[in-house]
């Protein structure tokens, strides 16, 4: 049986959206796409979903300095394993307006996880795995978080494009998360529930048909 780990943001974690900050709310296993793909798979999944994670090394001077995404990372090939198959999904937080992330910017963080996923340290210490890189759906710009996101709605216009060129060059799979579902109109960052369960039915279905 496979082990699967899933590595991201809020959308990882199960944050429904928002109409208010701060409440700590969080779909149940039967909605989150991360259960909703490991039911489909029959596999072993390890979630690692921190809202406010960010692809880039950098220190988020509202949340702290442990929402680095390549501190994480490492945290997270070093507490579990044997993994067969890492999925990334993050760069939605660099979008934040107090990072001034450019697209190319918030790519560059994700190509350094790459490095490390990819980098004989941990490719030797999980006997190997394979990395499956996920582009968020574009961000919105509306309701309570639409100031936090200034900008990112054009922003992440671009980062499919990118992502799979990097995904390419780096030799790993990709999927386009936009092209199967949308981020909800009342935070303009989160998925609604249905679109959890179609994001991680669409996952494992892609999963399955690599594995035939």
């Amino acid at each position: 049986m496979k082990t699967i780990l899933t590595f991201g943001d809020s959308n990882t974690y199960g944050t429904p959206p928002m109409t208010e900050r701060g409440t700590g709310a969080r779909f149940d296993a039967a909605t989150r796409w991360p259960q909703v793909m490991r039911a489909a798979l029959d596999c072993n999944l390890i979630e690692e979903g921190l809202p406010g994670r960010t692809a880039n090394p950098v220190t988020d001077p509202v949340m702290g300095p442990h929402m680095n995404g390549h501190l994480g990372l490492r945290i997270a090939l070093q507490s579990h394993g044997p993994i067969d198959l890492l999925m990334i999904m993050l760069g939605t937080n660099d979008q934040k307006a107090h990072f001034g992330l450019p697209p190319e910017g918030i790519t560059a963080g994700v190509a350094g996880l790459l490095g490390l996923a990819l980098g004989d340290e941990y490719q030797t210490r999980h006997n190997g795995f394979q990395v499956l890189l996920i582009c968020p759906p574009a961000v919105k710009e509306a309701g309570v978080l639409a100031a936090e996101f200034q900008g990112a709605a054009i922003k992440s216009q671009e980062l499919p494009a990118r992502y799979a060129a990097l995904a390419q060059a780096r030799g790993t799979g990709f999927l386009d998360a936009g092209t199967i579902i949308q981020t909800s109109a009342i935070d303009g960052v989160h998925f609604a529930a249905d679109d959890h369960v179609t994001l991680g039915q669409a996952i494992a279905g892609t999963l399955a048909s690599s594995d035939e």
